[in-house]
């Protein structure tokens, strides 16, 4: 029996089949509409009381439908909420939506149900002006807030031409730097306690330690945080938006920019969705060219993350060490690619070139000559006594804590949970591949760069069978919706020469629908949910990142320990400040 028969059975069971109608989408998972007053209970149901339980608030969004056409078995609306949840027992996802009518449309909030709601019902309303009732604190999180209106709307303009000349006179930047003001009482923190008064700290959004524009306000009681406050934003570029003015084709360079550090593995989660959406079938030389490239930069990212993790805490030698050898993998992909950090050289239905001449014995040095660098770094870094002082019972959270937060990746693993989508879920041919499942027990900032380091270990294992077994055959797929025909076609027949110019200059059709893609991204799992309204543009694009969700625990992760003590921590979470704020 199939996830969506499965619990299409228990739902009803529960609360009677009037209160569900169900959405077909292209990805196939179980997809329920429920009334708006049935949303918590259906919701509760789901995480506390349904056998094998889904814990994990995955992702909150919404979808503006007032002028998408193509809905289909949907009920009326005008904006929907979009609750993603992920069992991990079940291996299985759902996807609860609301309907919801008017222009200030309101819901109950579910920050009762999941402490990691707050932020992201914070966005929903930020974005789209959906009120959820009951949140602590609603109010912008990625917009300033002096902002006017709701950018993810559709009415909201979405390029600098489309509004008016920026100006910046002394009135309106009083009224700007007032509100950046830290004000405690509105975040319910108390400025004394029994005759001691508190001292509020901005660390950032200058500071080496926050490793990007990150702000946190601390509540000291001499050197110990009492309280932090996390403000996020000011990496906030509208890519959901920038989604929905470009073309399918035209995006997938955006995409780079989202995880910075994580090159093309940012592409894959975005092209896998649309090739959900069209039914495009990739070749299997293109599949394993992906994989190859995937596991390239998530070493690349986790060599960033080795050298500052080591640096945050002290030891200035190591990141000099790692970088050399990142380098040394941007020399492999600039040969292959043309690019270095953002080559945005995936495509829909493949690649955009084959594999250069000379590929495989670059490979094959990097592969010869890291496992020793390796070793290098565990003498100096892992079992440095000064690293493992500072780090080890530093920053820990349970499993239990980890699930309930909507914690992935590394950082999830390390609590002992052996979870990876390349192994639970394959795409694009990881299935083929043998590699292990790092994991660790105590959930410490120690235990979380212990995963990493053998993640590396793991990546070089599966980039060595990717240029053992590279297969023979195309580098893209043939499917009329996929890259442009092959070039040398254009030349033969006036047909394929007009579906090249179409391609390019307008984009393909892609047919209507909703499908997610999720990948096992560099800092966690990374998905994107596409909306397609039969256009050559995406309608809705919605980027789950792991790091907006892993920064929603500094408060829980900071309170009682010293100022060091959070240095260590931020650094390692592993986040990418662009990857937060989008």
């Amino acid at each position: 029996m199939n996830n969506i028969q499965t619990i299409s059975n228990e739902l009803p069971e529960k609360f009677g089949e009037a209160a569900f109608s169900i959405q077909p989408t292209k990805d196939e998972v179980p997809t329920f509409w429920v009334p708006e007053d049935s949303a918590v209970e259906v919701l509760r149901y789901l995480k506390t009381d349904a056998e094998q339980p889904y814990q994990t608030l995955y992702d909150l969004t919404v979808i503006d439908e007032r002028v998408r056409t193509h809905r289909d078995e949907m009920p009326d609306s005008d904006f929907s909420v979009v609750y993603h949840l992920l069992s991990y027992g079940r291996n299985e996802d759902i996807r609860i939506k609301v309907a919801l009518k008017g222009d200030h449309p309101s819901i109950p909030s579910v920050t009762g149900l999941w402490p990691s709601a707050g932020w992201y019902e914070r966005e929903a309303w930020d974005m789209f002006g959906v009120t959820f009732d009951g949140h602590p604190n609603l109010r912008r999180i990625l917009m300033p807030l002096t902002w006017s209106g709701h950018p993810l709307r559709k009415e909201h303009p979405a390029r600098a031409t489309e509004m008016g000349i920026f100006e910046l006179p002394q009135d309106k930047q009083e009224t700007e730097e007032n509100a950046l003001k830290f004000r405690p009482e509105e975040w319910g923190l108390k400025q004394k306690h029994d005759g001691t008064e508190f001292m509020f700290l901005n660390l950032g959004p200058q500071h080496p330690g926050t490793h990007g524009l990150l702000r946190i306000v601390l509540q000291l009681d001499g050197e110990e945080i009492v309280d932090a406050v996390p403000d996020i934003g000011f990496h906030h570029r509208g890519a959901e938006k920038m989604g929905e003015r470009q073309t399918w084709h035209t995006f997938i360079p955006y995409t780079d920019r989202i995880d910075y550090l994580g090159g093309v593995m940012n592409n894959l989660a975005y092209v896998l969705a649309v090739e959900k959406l069209s039914g495009i079938e990739v070749p299997d030389r293109a599949k394993v060219i992906r994989v190859m490239m995937a596991e390239l930069f998530r070493m690349a990212s986790h060599l960033v993350f080795y050298g500052t993790f080591a640096q945050d805490v002290g030891a200035m030698s190591p990141v000099f060490y790692t970088f050399n050898d990142r380098e040394r993998i941007f020399d492999i992909v600039s040969a292959i690619t043309g690019g270095r950090m953002h080559p945005g050289w995936f495509r829909i239905g493949g690649v955009a070139q084959d594999l250069p001449e000379g590929w495989e014995s670059l490979v094959r040095k990097f592969i010869g000559y890291f496992p020793s660098r390796l070793k290098e770094y565990d003498k100096i870094v892992m079992k440095n006594s000064i690293l493992k002082a500072r780090t080890k019972g530093i920053g820990s959270y349970s499993l239990e804590e980890a699930i309930e937060w909507g914690v992935t990746g590394p950082g999830l693993r390390a609590c002992g949970l052996e979870w990876d989508l390349r192994k639970k879920r394959p795409y694009s041919g990881y299935d083929q591949f043998e590699f292990e499942v790092p994991t660790a027990q105590n959930g410490d900032c120690y235990d979380r760069c212990l995963v990493r380091v053998e993640e590396l270990r793991q990546s070089l294992r599966i980039i060595e069978q990717c240029v053992n077994n590279m297969p023979a055959g195309l580098y893209k797929s043939k499917h009329p919706l996929t890259t442009p025909p092959l070039k040398g076609h254009t030349m033969r027949d006036i047909e394929t020469l007009i579906d090249h110019f179409l391609n390019v200059s307008w984009g393909p059709v892609i047919p209507p629908g909703e499908a997610f893609s999720g990948i096992e991204a560099t800092k966690g799992m990374n998905g994107y949910y596409l909306v397609s309204d039969g256009s050559t543009m995406p309608y809705r694009v919605r980027i789950r990142t792991p790091s907006f969700a892993h920064l929603q625990m500094i408060p829980r992760l900071a309170r009682g320990i010293m100022i060091p003590d959070l240095m260590a921590i931020l650094g390692s979470i592993d986040f990418v400040l662009a990857d937060v704020d989008r």
